[in-house]
């Protein structure tokens, strides 16, 4: 099944879901592939960022599942496009040190 790369963001306006949305964050660990968390003390809430890996069911799953939880919201952006940018660059760069030995060769 294809994958999507996704970022959720959560806002935590209160403690009282801190244990549930670890815990969901925790069933899903196999498709996260990085969490930031920063404490806003001087607003009282805490921000998390979640870069998640994953068929689309599975993130939309998560997300409405984050955004039931009270005094949690949440947003869900999704990349463009489906084929890694890492694959596309080392492409390019080996077509190009290619092309390179094969003029030296002449």
């Amino acid at each position: 099944m294809d994958t999507r790369i996704a970022l959720i963001g959560i806002v935590l306006i209160s403690n009282d879901s801190v244990e549930e949305l670890n815990h969901l964050l925790s069933r899903y660990g196999e498709y996260i592939i990085g969490r930031m968390g920063l404490p806003y003390r001087e607003k009282g809430i805490s921000i998390i960022s979640i870069a998640i890996d994953a068929p689309g069911n599975i993130i939309s799953a998560l997300s409405g599942k984050l955004g039931m939880l009270p005094g949690v919201s949440t947003k869900t952006i999704y990349a463009k496009t489906t084929e890694p940018a890492a694959d596309k660059t080392l492409t390019k760069a080996s077509e190009k040190t290619q092309a390179k030995e094969d003029t030296s060769r002449l």
